[in-house]
């Protein structure tokens, strides 16, 4: 899904450039956000790792551990954080208003069709201890 919304934002920003913005030091702007993205969603996947535990967003129920270490103590999702902080990243590189829309769209695409499905396979495998951990960690920051 990133990878079709970055597109999506580098087609908006070529197909209609009056709607070009700029931000000071948006270079570095823009390498920040995406190195961190990037830092974060590998955060999760070495938090992942260490649990011995599957990183396959589409099977949940395969989940052999809950995690809620690590980067996991900050948000409920940081490979989904990380994948946002790149787009933003992408978003203030190009420079664009429906860029940086498009990377928005992420937060409400991966609730639904991603993260609430995941959140009712893992209440259903790790119950109590799951419900525990959403009341204590955001699903985002």
């Amino acid at each position: 899904m990133g990878l079709l919304l970055g597109v999506g934002m580098w087609l908006a920003a070529h197909f209609f450039p009056t709607l070009r913005y700029s931000f000071p030091f948006g270079r570095t702007i823009a390498l920040v956000l995406t190195l961190g993205g990037i830092l974060v969603a590998i955060l999760g996947v070495i938090s992942f790792r260490r649990a011995r535990t599957t990183v396959n967003p589409l099977d949940p129920s395969a989940s052999t551990t809950l995690v809620i270490a690590g980067i996991y103590r900050l948000t409920r999702n940081p490979m989904y954080l990380g994948i946002l902080l790149v787009l933003l990243g992408w978003a203030v590189h190009l420079g664009h208003l429906l860029a940086f829309l498009l990377a928005m769209a992420l937060i409400p695409l991966m609730n639904r069709l991603q993260i609430i499905p995941e959140e009712r396979a893992l209440t259903a495998k790790f119950g109590p201890a799951f419900a525990a951990y959403l009341a204590q960690v955001r699903r985002w920051l």
